[in-house]
């Protein structure tokens, strides 16, 4: 089990890596700039050792001079070649999350509304922004700055070595200690690390759900005990931090004493060899150095590789989402055609979970310029029946025809293009009035708009605002009625003149002022092109050239509005006259 997860995070370390493609030159570049920093690294003490031993003692002062500018220059080339490396590996970094955030919100718009339905919406958001944060470390601090950190380890040995391998081998005789913490150190952070990532995941799929069903929270009032879950799933988070910082706080005061530990062993037997004249003191003065510059990357070396298998965890998240094709195949290739909004639904059959089926044996036509009235209790299929339409899912069986032909034949962009719906719950997005219309398509022009708007009777409520079609809505359109809301879906609908149009129990929340402004939008709305109503209240169908009435996802009865409202025993007559004495009741 170990070497399989040994290499999986191999061959996803190897897919991180190769979404540097695209940025070859740069990550060759950092590549180069860490191979010469590990040189540097080690020439500096090297220098130190040369102009003690050569000048200083020979009291060599033209030599000396010019040896301080040689270190001076080396130097100043060392912090040069630091700083291109750290923003080299930065730019790689951020151009490759770029791309990648790009890429996941692409792969997710294309998605089935079923992996909607099972996510939450806070765990796709963490995976979206966190997670490809840090995969961002694994360029910025993990693979490149390991590498650069692993040849400066060899290459000072190196220069240790060959400076006086003796006493380079008396200092590696606390290196067995340093390798035992290091591993110590990896594994707990690793585990502290996992707890912070999963803790953050619950805390931003709590906050997402509570803050948009705030309105709930407080209706119910249940402030406090929603406050108590915050507070405990805050705890744990930061329990989670805690915990890796306590690594932390013990692991760097650990290193530092094996470190001064390596550093009196140096001092004690290179004292012993320079008063037998086995060692030169520019040995003595450049070893320290040598320590110094030799643990500084193995201290840091636990940690990035850290980072690194914490990149890891994200990107499998990350790339868990990419390998997602559980979306519409869109292999149509009906495209460009002028759609006369002629609907046949032929035997179909559909279920969310491929088992339970909420549609059975549905078949029906709708002719161009028809308006079709969808009517049942509630879980009879109604919705489904528009989900099925838009091909938002894919049925199990039966055929569905746009125009004679199948749906699947059409590109989706082609099919989608040609059907617009008004959802009962219109969702409305942080921008103007006019973006909201257009969702910014720039093919849409102001006047299209504002002819659309006075069509249908929303001009005047628009012109009222401050700004007018310039206002402001705020997020979901919390600064706005409903029936404000309703309207600007409207002209949003007529805007893309659509073939065919659907309303999902449009008027359902519409208070019975706002009602009749909304039914003659309605009246504009479905002139002169196919139309689906699904309706809560049967009083607003009654110009529906024929109503389905559903129930447990079969069509029970379809025909007129007076011919199924005249029927004994029908089951419309059966919901109109239950409606009906609702209603009475209510007046």
């Amino acid at each position: 089990m170990a070497e399989e997860k040994q290499q999986f995070d191999f061959q996803t370390l190897a897919r991180v890596v190769s979404l540097a493609k695209p940025y070859k030159g740069l990550f060759v570049l950092a590549g180069v700039l860490s191979v010469s920093l590990a040189v540097l690294s080690a020439v500096t003490p090297w220098l130190v050792n040369v102009m003690v031993d050569d000048y200083i003692q020979a009291k060599d002062l033209p030599g000396l001079y010019r040896m301080s500018i040689i270190f001076g220059v080396a130097v100043l080339i060392t912090v040069a070649f630091r700083y291109c490396f750290l923003y080299f590996t930065a730019l790689l970094g951020q151009n490759i999350i770029k791309d990648l955030r790009v890429n996941v919100f692409n792969h997710i718009t294309g998605l089935r509304m079923r992996y909607f339905d099972q996510t939450p919406i806070g765990k796709t958001t963490t995976r979206t922004i966190n997670d490809i944060e840090s995969i961002n470390t694994i360029f910025t601090q993990g693979v490149i700055t390991m590498l650069a950190d692993i040849l400066g380890i060899f290459t000072i040995l190196g220069f240790m070595l060959f400076t006086s391998w003796e006493l380079t081998l008396m200092c590696l005789t606390t290196l067995p200690l340093l390798l035992l913490s290091t591993y110590i150190f990896k594994e707990r952070v690793k585990d502290a690390y996992q707890k912070v990532r999963k803790q953050i995941t619950e805390m931003n799929v709590f906050l997402q759900e509570r803050i948009s069903g705030m309105q709930v929270v407080q209706i119910f009032n249940v402030e406090n005990r929603e406050r108590e879950k915050f507070k405990s799933i805050n705890r744990k988070y930061t329990q989670a931090n805690l915990e890796s910082i306590l690594y932390y706080a013990v692991y760097f005061p650990v290193i530092e004493i094996i470190q001064y530990g390596t550093l009196a062993i140096m001092v004690w037997w290179g004292s012993k060899w320079f008063a037998q004249d086995t060692i030169t003191i520019g040995v003595l003065v450049a070893f320290p150095i040598y320590i110094n510059r030799l643990y500084r990357p193995i201290r840091m070396l636990a940690d990035k590789l850290n980072t690194i298998q914490m990149g890891l965890v994200a990107a499998n998240r990350v790339f868990e989402i990419l390998d997602n094709n559980d979306s519409i195949a869109n292999n149509g290739f009906l495209s460009d055609i002028d759609s006369n909004g002629h609907i046949e639904f032929e035997h179909v059959n559909f279920a969310y979970d491929e088992e339970n089926y909420v549609i059975n044996d549905l078949s029906f036509e709708l002719k161009p310029l028809e308006t079709l009235a969808i009517v049942g209790s509630t879980g009879s299929g109604k919705t489904t029946i528009i989900n099925i339409l838009n091909r938002f899912y894919e049925i199990q069986s039966g055929e569905i025809r746009l125009d004679g032909k199948s749906i699947r034949k059409y590109t989706l962009d082609e099919l989608r293009k040609n059907i617009s719906i008004v959802l009962q719950d219109v969702y409305l997005f942080t921008g103007t009035v006019y973006e909201n219309i257009t969702l910014r398509n720039t093919e849409i022009t102001r006047e299209q708009v504002e002819e659309a708007a006075k069509m249908i009777g929303a001009h005047d409520f628009i012109m009222d605002m401050p700004e007018n079609y310039d206002y402001v809505i705020s997020e979901r359109g919390g600064n706005l009625s409903m029936g404000q809301r309703q309207l600007i879906s409207f002209v949003r609908a007529l805007v893309y003149d659509p073939k065919v149009l659907i309303l999902d129990e449009a008027t359902s929340s519409i208070d019975k002022e706002t009602e009749s402004i909304i039914q003659y939008a309605i009246e504009k709305l479905i002139a002169k092109r196919t139309s689906i109503i699904i309706a809560h209240r049967l009083s607003t169908i009654r110009h529906a050239d024929n109503v389905l009435v559903m129930d447990n996802g079969r069509k029970v009865e379809m025909g007129s509005h007076e011919e199924l409202l005249n029927k004994e025993g029908g089951k419309f007559r059966e919901l109109y006259e239950m409606q009906f004495q609702e209603t009475e009741l209510v007046d």
